[in-house]
């Protein structure tokens, strides 16, 4: 064979070999690539400024569970960088995208971590790389008790107001049946006035708790004693004490002082009267105390009633939630009175515990921070010093002299 054509053959050879060796080498490094990126537990860029810049809690996950990063919010619910998950639910989604490739979103409820109640949350799972997953924990809760009351509102309010004013409807119209009848016009012309009495208590009441979620603060806020406070709101419920047969008794400390609002305070402390006089029997007492030390004034509510279950206690400050329905509309109650005293309170700077055992009563208490009693005495003294100049200028002014 002529030796132009050995060359031409051996170079296509050679090309054809060279070839082969670049492809099963580039494909070598693919598989190599391909290989360390499944193996690889390294967090993609990234991804660590995203979880540092989340509000919702959320964390990185490798294949067999453990946790490589988390956002601040996740401590919340327990979850930390080297643990694995403890909520079951939530690791059967993680598992279940891991097997599929293809995000889930549930719905859960879960308990745990730094929060004492459970939580409802929105979980979302999604494949990062191969062996990363991303789990986003997004706290629903708020959003639940929101759509709670809004429905509390409609069923209670719709009620409420419908009640008295077809009431007055009807009345009116028995008032001008009976026009020639002047014993049932007067009986008629006061169930009018009492129905016109609930539905006034309830537009105040809603007006009082819309201006205390609207304020930011409080306009009119100066020292307030205590003692006022509680002889005020005992005061204005003296009536409805001795109608219903309940004793009111005022105990504890004396001439505390708080700053805030005292109309606004004299209000909650006469809701929580009036709420322990109406689930009060007959006969029984209410207890109205006050306690303070250093920096801290207690003011503590007690009856002898029927007490409110565990099940009620989570959202009897909620607006219109009542426990017993039935007892709430016989007395007028409009479900509102708790939902003001825990707005009041907490515009005051402080909180509202309540205790309660079914059959034996409960205690609400409003606990406000403590003030030192104002300095009155300079102001009264300086008052009358300008009082008895002021006195001996209008002397001289009388008697011709220049003040």
């Amino acid at each position: 064979m002529p030796s132009p054509q050995l060359a031409l053959i051996a170079l296509i050879v050679g090309a054809v070999i060279g070839t082969g060796f670049t492809v099963l080498l580039s494909w070598a490094y693919r598989a190599r690539a391909k290989y360390a990126e499944e193996t690889s537990t390294a967090i993609p860029a990234g991804v660590d400024d995203v979880l540092a810049g989340m509000d919702d809690a959320a964390c990185v996950m490798d294949a067999s569970g453990l946790v490589v990063a988390v956002s601040k919010a996740a401590a919340r619910f327990g979850i930390e960088t080297g643990a694995v998950l403890e909520n079951t639910e939530l690791r059967q989604l993680v598992r279940h995208v891991r097997s599929t490739n293809v995000s889930a979103t549930e719905t859960l409820r879960l308990a745990g971590g730094r929060t004492l109640d459970p939580r409802l949350v929105s979980a979302r799972a999604s494949a990062v790389g191969t062996r990363l997953t991303l789990l986003i924990i997004r706290d629903v809760t708020e959003r639940e008790r929101l759509d709670q009351m809004r429905n509390d509102f409609v069923a209670n309010t719709s009620h409420e107001l419908k009640t008295p004013v077809g009431a007055v409807s009807l009345l009116a119209e028995a008032i001008e049946s009976a026009a020639d009848d002047p014993q049932q016009v007067r009986l008629f012309a006061s169930r009018i006035s009492a129905e016109a009495s609930r539905l006034g208590q309830l537009t105040g009441r809603i007006m009082s708790l819309s201006r205390l979620q609207a304020a930011e603060s409080l306009s009119d806020v100066a020292p307030v004693a205590i003692d006022e406070v509680v002889a005020s709101s005992i005061e204005a419920h003296a009536v409805q004490a001795d109608s219903a047969g309940v004793e009111l008794s005022r105990g504890g400390d004396r001439g505390v002082w708080v700053q805030g609002d005292s109309q606004i305070l004299a209000e909650a402390v006469g809701n929580l009267i009036a709420n322990a006089i109406v689930y009060s029997p007959k006969g029984s007492k209410v207890g109205i105390g006050v306690s303070a030390d250093a920096d801290v004034v207690e003011i503590a509510v007690t009856d002898q009633g029927i007490g409110i279950s565990e099940a009620d206690r989570e959202r009897i400050f909620e607006r219109f939630y009542r426990a017993d329905e039935a007892r709430s509309r016989r007395t007028g109650g409009t479900g509102l009175g708790l939902s003001i005293v825990k707005h009041a309170t907490q515009r005051h700077g402080g909180e509202v515990r309540l205790w309660s055992r079914p059959g034996r009563g409960s205690t609400f208490t409003i606990r406000l921070p403590r003030i030192d009693a104002p300095d009155t005495g300079g102001k009264k003294k300086h008052k009358k010093k300008r009082a008895r100049k002021a006195g001996k200028g209008e002397a001289r002014v009388r008697n011709g002299e220049t003040a």
